[in-house]
């Protein structure tokens, strides 16, 4: 079985940092690209961090600066590090996996709120 688990959501004051992980399962995780969405309710979902074939991290602007992400091959899991949010940070975050090469997004999570208030 095939499975995606993001953890480490929350509700935290803007400025405040939070770091969410999503463990993988059922696949060869270091095999495939993965990446960080997001979406909020009545909204399309944003990338927030994409990590290609060879490695390369792409962030979205509206996070470069003050998000990180990390991967352990080891522990099949991703990580998302953020610090100095800001409240349009609220959003359901979802993490993916995908074949290399390829557009589509094959595997998700269910998802961890994150709400960041004023």
């Amino acid at each position: 079985q095939v499975q995606l688990v993001e953890s480490g959501g929350g509700s935290v004051q803007a400025g405040g940092s939070l770091r969410l992980s999503c463990e993988a399962s059922g696949f060869s995780f270091s095999s495939y690209c993965m990446g960080w969405f997001r979406q909020v309710p009545g909204k399309e979902r944003e990338g927030v961090v994409i990590i290609n074939n060879a490695g390369t991290i792409t962030y979205a602007d509206s996070v470069k600066g003050r998000f990180t992400t990390s991967k352990d091959n080891a522990k099949s899991t991703l990580y998302l590090q953020m610090n100095s949010l800001k409240p349009e940070d609220t959003a359901m975050y979802y993490c993916a996996a995908r074949y290399c090469g390829r557009a589509d997004y094959h595997y998700w999570g269910q998802g961890t709120q994150v709400t960041v208030s004023s």
